[in-house]
């Protein structure tokens, strides 16, 4: 699922978010606003991991999305 498809569904996207990073919080997804390089930023915040590995799972999120 490419970013344009993420950041037009932000509000039902959000849910699958939360599943997925439970630390995340509402206001954390207000501010990324379906941005996945926003997501990335917060994920490395929330979760103490490198710049890269954040981007791997966000990564491999939108991949299962697809499937």
């Amino acid at each position: 699922m490419n970013k344009d498809i993420i950041e037009g569904n932000w509000k039902q996207m959000s849910g699958k978010v939360k599943a997925q990073w439970g630390k995340l919080t509402d206001d954390d997804l207000d501010v990324i606003d379906g941005r996945t390089t926003e997501l990335a930023g917060k994920i490395q915040e929330r979760y103490g991991v490198e710049r890269d590995e954040a981007e791997r799972q966000v990564d491999e999120w939108q991949r299962n999305l697809n499937s």
